[in-house]
């Protein structure tokens, strides 16, 4: 049987985090097409009807930003486990894709490929959230820390915000008025809408995490002014320091590479991990690039089911 020209397929890796998402495209080859950014969302937001329909509109706004139809969709989201059948779907519909088309995995099993080889080291990620992860030689997912920022997620920014909201009222218990004299407490009174600490409160309720994550900016923004800000962000980062040491002591010792846009915020979160971590421990600070490495798995995915295809055809 003579082969048949097949038509040019793409192929689309997303990267979504709480915060935002970033996706790459590319040809069956793995040739770079696209690059982009869209909105961010969680895969717990799926647990609530008004969640679930954000997430679904949050998608759909992803998908109106490619610029070409994708044939293959892998996806690395945040606050998921393995995969998703209900996210499968709400991806498989905005790129007009069979769900077969589409795999869902987690965003820090993404960001580990992009960071490591299996069994070369350890990733420290903070973004909204904060988790280690290592792919052992396996190709099994371990993790520490990552179980959502209302039980813990560390050195995250999320957890900058919250603790820079409850540091700011601890320290009015003690001298009220002193919001007044922290450059930093000022700026998240203007953000949170008040200086009482009902707005402080309401926003943590009613904001999404990413809306409340992006208030550790405030808190890097501040960290030359402010003693109290330059304490979280230290703080911070032994806790991403805690998550790399767990790793060490349950798996042995390896490279650690701390990345994520909370991590790389400020160089005193760096300082601080680094003193923390045993000085014989590799360490590199980096910004991954989680959405081209889910890029080249959904080129993998159209290569093999292009395979599969021909071999039912008789196509060599």
């Amino acid at each position: 049987m003579i082969a048949q020209p097949m038509k040019h397929q793409f192929a689309l890796g997303v990267d979504v985090g709480g915060t935002s998402s970033r996706w790459a495209l590319m040809d069956s080859a793995g040739s770079d097409i696209a690059h982009g950014d869209g909105p961010g969302f969680s895969g717990a937001e799926l647990l609530a009807p008004t969640g679930f329909d954000r997430v679904r509109q949050c998608v759909e706004q992803l998908a109106s930003t490619v610029p070409a139809g994708a044939d293959s969709v892998y996806a690395g989201v945040t606050g998921i486990g393995a995969g998703s059948a209900a996210l499968q779907s709400i991806f498989a519909r905005a790129f007009r894709l069979p769900d077969a088309a589409v795999s869902i995995a987690s965003d820090v099993e993404i960001a580990c490929r992009a960071a490591f080889t299996p069994g070369e080291g350890y990733l420290v990620y903070a973004g909204t959230g904060s988790i280690a992860a290592f792919i052992d030689e396996t190709g099994a997912l371990q993790r520490a820390g990552g179980r959502g920022v209302l039980l813990d997620d560390a050195g995250g920014g999320y957890w900058m915000a919250r603790e820079a909201l409850r540091r700011v009222w601890r320290r009015e218990d003690e001298s009220p008025g002193a919001w007044q004299h922290s450059p930093m407490a000022q700026r998240l009174f203007n953000a949170v809408g008040g200086d009482s600490s009902i707005f402080s409160a309401r926003f943590l309720m009613e904001r999404d995490r990413g809306e409340v994550g992006r208030l550790a900016l405030i808190v890097a923004e501040c960290a030359e002014v402010d003693g109290l800000a330059r304490d979280i962000l230290r703080d911070a980062g032994g806790e991403l320091a805690r998550l790399a040491n767990a790793m060490v002591g349950r798996f042995g010792q390896r490279p650690v590479t701390i990345a994520g846009r909370a991590a790389l915020m400020h160089e005193l979160i760096q300082h601080a991990a680094r003193a923390r971590i045993a000085p014989d421990v590799p360490v590199n600070w980096r910004t991954l690039e989680a959405h081209v490495a889910a890029a080249k798995c959904a080129v993998e995915r159209l290569r093999t089911n292009t395979t599969d295809k021909e071999r039912q055809h008789g196509i060599s």
